[in-house]
């Protein structure tokens, strides 16, 4: 009975262990095997995306719908409501073969203090798993909702890094882009330690 129970255990333990992801060392992968994917209307996540591009290298891609939202603010606001409550994803125009990634960062704004549709149809239609995701965004000011925590529902396979958010544009008040100046320097210093603090 006792080696019954010993066998039971040691198998146990293998078992969780061989569903363990192993930790990447950033800093040994390669550039060509990083992708930066993000989706911006004001232009700050874009800012923010190009400023982690000069740091670590890889690929840059925004992410495209196949039906652009509308300019006028009011109306992508009622329309993105109607997409978070019905579940609709909207379909997207760029396409990604994720095959050669190892890291994968996904930036983002908080809309309606959630991940943006076009971002959960991205993580939605791609397997993320086993590659590196580190999410990365900007906001109004009033945080990350629960933006984050959707890419980890969304990701459930991939090691999942912590993020980095700051705060954009405030489009309803007619303050579109402000990654420039003081703000560019201090949002680039703190993307550079946010890099630097998980090894590139």
């Amino acid at each position: 009975m006792k080696r019954l129970l010993l066998f039971i255990f040691l198998f146990s333990a293998l078992s969780c262990s061989s569903q363990t992801q192993p930790e990447v060392q950033l800093d040994e992968v390669a550039s060509e095997k990083i992708l930066i994917v993000y989706l911006t209307r004001t232009k700050n996540t874009k800012a923010v995306a190009e400023m982690i591009h000069e740091k670590v290298g890889g690929r840059l891609v925004s992410l495209e719908l196949e039906t652009p939202y509308p300019e006028d603010y009011a109306a992508i606001v009622a329309q993105v409501a109607q997409e978070n409550e019905t579940g609709i994803l909207p379909p997207l125009k760029t396409k990604i073969n994720l095959t050669q990634y190892e890291v994968v960062f996904v930036g983002f704004p908080t809309w309606g203090m959630q991940l943006p549709p076009p971002m959960k149809t991205f993580l939605s239609e791609n397997d993320l798993s086993g590659k590196t995701v580190i999410p990365f965004n900007t906001n109004a000011g009033y945080g990350l909702g629960s933006s984050f925590d959707k890419v980890k529902e969304l990701c459930p396979d991939s090691n999942i890094l912590e993020g980095y958010s700051t705060k954009g544009g405030i489009e309803r008040d007619g303050i579109l882009f402000v990654m420039e100046g003081t703000k560019e320097v201090e949002v680039k210093k703190e993307v550079n330690d946010w890099l630097s603090s998980m090894g590139f």
